[in-house]
């Protein structure tokens, strides 16, 4: 007698059944990883906002606003720049699209011109 060899429908179930669990450990985890790099992300777009600043203050003694500076554009965050006196200036970087399932406390992210990161538990 030939004897099938194959997979059993038991043995398959199984391996269906593993394969949602790491799928359901693994998918959370991964989203929330994309979105603490996205936040990341925004963190040195302010920092290089801010060299900017510093550039165009050595330049014009006086800061930029956002027209003058220019912003980066994305799909996650939109940046402003408030020069508030020739001496202050704030960035901010306002959480938008699927970024806003970030925490509460960290969709608007801010710089100024003394290094004043906030809020800071995002930082």
């Amino acid at each position: 007698m030939k004897r099938i060899s194959g997979f059993t429908l038991i043995e398959i179930m199984v391996a269906l059944a593993i394969l949602g669990i790491i799928v359901v450990i693994a998918v959370p985890t991964f989203n929330e990883r994309v979105i603490v790099a996205r936040r990341d992300d925004a963190k040195q777009q302010l920092l290089r906002l801010q060299l900017a600043q510093e550039q165009f203050r050595l330049e014009n003694n006086a800061y930029a606003t956002t027209a003058e500076l220019g912003v980066p554009v994305s799909d996650f965050y939109t940046y402003a720049v408030a020069a508030q006196s020739a001496t202050t200036y704030s960035l901010t970087a306002t959480a938008r699209g699927s970024q806003t399932s970030d925490e509460a406390a960290c969709q608007v992210l801010s710089l100024d011109q003394s290094m004043t990161k906030s809020p800071a538990a995002c930082w």
